[in-house]
Protein backbone atom coordinates (compact mmCIF):
# COMPACT_ATOMS: atom_id res chain seq x y z
CA UNK A 1 0.00 0.00 0.00
CA UNK A 2 2.97 2.71 1.00
CA UNK A 3 4.67 1.53 -2.51
CA UNK A 4 1.70 1.96 -4.20
CA UNK A 5 0.98 5.40 -2.70
CA UNK A 6 4.88 5.99 -3.27
CA UNK A 7 4.26 5.43 -7.06
CA UNK A 8 1.31 7.85 -7.92
CA UNK A 9 3.06 10.52 -5.79
CA UNK A 10 5.95 10.21 -8.05
CA UNK A 11 4.05 9.90 -11.00
CA UNK A 12 2.21 12.83 -9.74
CA UNK A 13 5.43 15.17 -9.85
CA UNK A 14 6.40 13.83 -13.26
CA UNK A 15 3.20 14.65 -14.44
CA UNK A 16 3.70 17.92 -13.09
CA UNK A 17 7.10 18.14 -14.04
CA UNK A 18 6.30 17.43 -17.70
CA UNK A 19 3.56 20.05 -17.62
CA UNK A 20 5.95 22.72 -16.41
CA UNK A 21 8.76 21.90 -19.29
CA UNK A 22 5.93 22.08 -21.89
CA UNK A 23 4.48 25.40 -20.38
CA UNK A 24 7.90 27.29 -20.44
CA UNK A 25 8.92 25.76 -23.46
CA UNK A 26 5.33 27.37 -25.34
CA UNK A 27 6.14 30.83 -23.54
CA UNK A 28 9.60 30.78 -25.24
CA UNK A 29 7.97 29.96 -28.23
CA UNK A 30 5.43 32.59 -28.45
CA UNK A 31 8.18 35.19 -27.13
CA UNK A 32 10.46 34.10 -29.90
CA UNK A 33 7.33 34.67 -31.72
CA UNK A 34 5.52 37.61 -30.81
CA UNK A 35 8.66 39.63 -29.58
CA UNK A 36 11.73 38.32 -31.54
CA UNK A 37 13.82 41.67 -30.34
CA UNK A 38 13.28 40.84 -26.51
CA UNK A 39 13.60 37.07 -27.42
CA UNK A 40 16.91 38.25 -29.61
CA UNK A 41 18.75 40.51 -27.04
CA UNK A 42 18.15 37.23 -24.31
CA UNK A 43 19.52 34.51 -27.07
CA UNK A 44 21.91 36.56 -29.71
CA UNK A 45 23.29 33.04 -30.61
CA UNK A 46 19.96 31.69 -30.72
CA UNK A 47 19.49 34.22 -33.76
CA UNK A 48 22.45 33.43 -35.65
CA UNK A 49 24.57 36.34 -34.44
CA UNK A 50 28.37 36.01 -33.28
CA UNK A 51 30.27 37.70 -30.83
CA UNK A 52 32.68 39.95 -31.62
CA UNK A 53 33.63 40.59 -28.40
CA UNK A 54 31.98 40.54 -24.99
CA UNK A 55 29.02 42.49 -25.10
CA UNK A 56 28.93 42.98 -28.75
CA UNK A 57 27.06 40.17 -31.54
CA UNK A 58 27.13 40.80 -35.20
CA UNK A 59 25.33 38.97 -38.14
CA UNK A 60 27.87 36.10 -39.08
CA UNK A 61 30.48 35.85 -41.76
CA UNK A 62 31.33 39.83 -41.99
CA UNK A 63 34.46 40.05 -43.59
CA UNK A 64 37.00 41.77 -41.50
CA UNK A 65 36.60 45.39 -42.80
CA UNK A 66 33.22 45.40 -41.65
CA UNK A 67 33.55 43.53 -38.61
CA UNK A 68 36.27 46.38 -37.84
CA UNK A 69 33.83 49.10 -38.60
CA UNK A 70 31.08 47.60 -36.34
CA UNK A 71 34.01 47.10 -33.51
CA UNK A 72 35.27 50.81 -34.01
CA UNK A 73 31.62 52.61 -34.07
CA UNK A 74 30.60 50.87 -30.88
CA UNK A 75 33.99 51.35 -28.67
CA UNK A 76 33.76 55.53 -30.46
CA UNK A 77 29.71 55.07 -28.87
CA UNK A 78 30.82 53.88 -25.83
CA UNK A 79 33.36 56.54 -25.10
CA UNK A 80 30.89 59.40 -26.14
CA UNK A 81 28.75 58.03 -23.46
CA UNK A 82 30.93 57.62 -21.11
CA UNK A 83 32.52 60.76 -21.46
CA UNK A 84 29.33 62.49 -21.19
CA UNK A 85 28.47 60.68 -18.12
CA UNK A 86 31.59 60.58 -16.22
CA UNK A 87 31.27 56.70 -16.53
CA UNK A 88 28.76 54.08 -17.31
CA UNK A 89 26.19 52.62 -14.66
CA UNK A 90 25.30 49.88 -17.53
CA UNK A 91 26.69 48.31 -20.56
CA UNK A 92 24.09 46.76 -22.62
CA UNK A 93 24.24 44.35 -25.09
CA UNK A 94 24.74 45.55 -28.48
CA UNK A 95 23.35 43.32 -31.32
CA UNK A 96 24.41 44.90 -34.55
CA UNK A 97 22.98 43.63 -38.05
CA UNK A 98 24.79 45.04 -41.52
CA UNK A 99 21.69 43.42 -43.72
CA UNK A 100 17.90 43.99 -43.56
CA UNK A 101 17.24 40.43 -43.18
CA UNK A 102 18.97 40.07 -40.65
CA UNK A 103 17.54 43.09 -39.03
CA UNK A 104 14.02 41.72 -39.52
CA UNK A 105 14.56 38.81 -38.50
CA UNK A 106 15.62 40.06 -34.63
CA UNK A 107 12.58 42.04 -34.47
CA UNK A 108 14.03 45.65 -36.11
CA UNK A 109 11.67 47.79 -38.21
CA UNK A 110 12.70 50.69 -39.91
CA UNK A 111 14.23 52.80 -37.06
CA UNK A 112 18.06 53.31 -37.53
CA UNK A 113 18.91 51.68 -33.92
CA UNK A 114 16.78 51.09 -30.96
CA UNK A 115 17.02 50.45 -26.61
CA UNK A 116 15.34 47.17 -26.28
CA UNK A 117 13.82 47.04 -22.71
CA UNK A 118 16.05 50.19 -21.29
CA UNK A 119 18.58 46.87 -21.71
CA UNK A 120 19.81 46.60 -25.04
CA UNK A 121 20.77 48.08 -27.90
CA UNK A 122 20.07 46.84 -31.29
CA UNK A 123 21.40 48.20 -34.61
CA UNK A 124 20.39 48.13 -38.24
CA UNK A 125 22.16 48.62 -41.68
CA UNK A 126 21.73 52.23 -41.50
CA UNK A 127 22.36 53.00 -37.85
CA UNK A 128 26.07 51.44 -37.40
CA UNK A 129 27.87 54.64 -36.49
CA UNK A 130 28.81 56.15 -33.07
CA UNK A 131 26.23 58.76 -33.74
CA UNK A 132 23.15 56.62 -33.57
CA UNK A 133 24.94 54.26 -31.08
CA UNK A 134 25.65 56.85 -28.88
CA UNK A 135 21.94 57.82 -29.06
CA UNK A 136 20.67 54.54 -27.80
CA UNK A 137 23.27 53.81 -25.23
CA UNK A 138 22.34 57.25 -23.59
CA UNK A 139 18.86 56.12 -23.27
CA UNK A 140 19.79 52.66 -21.53
CA UNK A 141 22.06 54.89 -19.24
CA UNK A 142 19.56 57.51 -18.48
CA UNK A 143 17.67 55.03 -17.22
CA UNK A 144 19.95 53.38 -15.23
CA UNK A 145 20.64 56.47 -13.31
CA UNK A 146 17.20 57.71 -12.96
CA UNK A 147 16.56 54.66 -11.04
CA UNK A 148 12.95 54.01 -11.80
CA UNK A 149 12.28 57.99 -11.65
CA UNK A 150 10.32 59.38 -15.02
CA UNK A 151 11.37 62.41 -17.01
CA UNK A 152 9.28 63.97 -20.17
CA UNK A 153 10.45 61.76 -23.59
CA UNK A 154 11.42 65.07 -24.98
CA UNK A 155 13.75 65.49 -22.20
CA UNK A 156 15.21 61.90 -23.18
CA UNK A 157 15.75 62.34 -26.69
CA UNK A 158 17.13 65.83 -26.22
CA UNK A 159 20.02 64.39 -24.29
CA UNK A 160 20.31 61.67 -26.81
CA UNK A 161 20.86 64.11 -29.45
CA UNK A 162 23.35 66.28 -27.30
CA UNK A 163 25.48 63.34 -26.33
CA UNK A 164 26.21 61.46 -29.47
CA UNK A 165 26.51 64.94 -30.83
CA UNK A 166 24.41 64.54 -33.80
CA UNK A 167 25.01 67.19 -36.62
CA UNK A 168 21.63 66.49 -37.95
CA UNK A 169 19.94 68.70 -34.85
CA UNK A 170 22.72 70.16 -33.39
CA UNK A 171 24.97 73.49 -34.85
CA UNK A 172 28.97 72.57 -34.05
CA UNK A 173 29.66 75.08 -31.82
CA UNK A 174 28.48 77.82 -29.97
CA UNK A 175 24.55 77.81 -29.51
CA UNK A 176 24.03 74.26 -30.22
CA UNK A 177 20.85 75.09 -31.32
CA UNK A 178 19.88 74.32 -35.50
CA UNK A 179 15.50 74.94 -34.52
CA UNK A 180 14.16 77.03 -31.36
CA UNK A 181 11.28 75.78 -30.03
CA UNK A 182 8.82 77.73 -27.65
CA UNK A 183 6.06 74.97 -27.98
CA UNK A 184 5.51 72.17 -25.72
CA UNK A 185 7.30 69.26 -26.57
CA UNK A 186 5.61 65.18 -26.35
CA UNK A 187 6.01 64.24 -22.92
CA UNK A 188 5.21 60.80 -23.16
CA UNK A 189 6.87 57.66 -25.30
CA UNK A 190 3.49 57.22 -27.47
CA UNK A 191 3.01 60.99 -28.66
CA UNK A 192 6.88 61.32 -29.60
CA UNK A 193 6.65 58.53 -31.99
CA UNK A 194 3.39 59.85 -32.98
CA UNK A 195 4.92 63.13 -33.88
CA UNK A 196 8.22 62.67 -34.39
CA UNK A 197 7.68 60.25 -37.26
CA UNK A 198 5.43 63.15 -38.78
CA UNK A 199 8.26 65.87 -37.92
CA UNK A 200 11.76 64.68 -37.53
CA UNK A 201 13.03 67.82 -36.55
CA UNK A 202 11.50 67.72 -33.42
CA UNK A 203 14.44 66.17 -32.33
CA UNK A 204 16.42 69.53 -33.21
CA UNK A 205 13.76 71.11 -30.84
CA UNK A 206 14.05 68.95 -28.12
CA UNK A 207 17.83 69.10 -28.38
CA UNK A 208 17.80 73.12 -28.29
CA UNK A 209 15.70 73.11 -25.00
CA UNK A 210 18.29 70.42 -23.60
CA UNK A 211 21.63 72.19 -24.34
CA UNK A 212 20.77 75.52 -23.61
CA UNK A 213 19.46 74.27 -20.21
CA UNK A 214 22.91 72.50 -20.10
CA UNK A 215 24.98 75.51 -21.41
CA UNK A 216 23.76 78.51 -19.08
CA UNK A 217 23.80 76.10 -15.90
CA UNK A 218 26.94 74.01 -15.73
CA UNK A 219 27.01 71.65 -18.69
CA UNK A 220 27.62 67.87 -18.68
CA UNK A 221 28.12 68.26 -14.49
CA UNK A 222 24.54 69.87 -14.24
CA UNK A 223 22.49 67.05 -16.26
CA UNK A 224 24.43 64.74 -13.95
CA UNK A 225 23.32 66.86 -10.84
CA UNK A 226 19.95 66.69 -12.47
CA UNK A 227 19.56 63.24 -12.93
CA UNK A 228 20.87 62.29 -9.60
CA UNK A 229 18.22 64.11 -7.66
CA UNK A 230 15.16 63.00 -10.25
CA UNK A 231 16.54 59.48 -8.84
CA UNK A 232 16.02 60.91 -5.31
CA UNK A 233 12.77 61.56 -5.66
CA UNK A 234 12.84 65.28 -6.95
CA UNK A 235 10.51 66.81 -9.39
CA UNK A 236 11.45 67.15 -13.09
CA UNK A 237 11.50 71.29 -13.34
CA UNK A 238 9.19 70.88 -16.32
CA UNK A 239 8.81 75.17 -16.17
CA UNK A 240 12.46 75.32 -15.87
CA UNK A 241 13.80 73.57 -18.66
CA UNK A 242 10.89 73.43 -21.10
CA UNK A 243 10.59 76.87 -21.04
CA UNK A 244 14.59 77.67 -21.20
CA UNK A 245 15.15 79.90 -24.39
Amino acid sequence: MIRREGSRRGKRWWIAGAVTVVLLTAAAALTAIAFPSVAAITCPGCYGLERLQPGLYAEPGLPQHQRRHVTEAVEQANKRVRDYFGGRRRSPDILVCLSEDCYRRIGGGRERGIAVLNRSVMLSPRGVDPVIASHELTHVELRARLDGAEVPQWFDEGLAVLVSDDPRYLVPTGDRCLLDSRRPLPATLDDWLRAASADPQLYAEAACKVSRWAGTNGGKEAVRTLIERLSTGQAFPHTRIASHQ
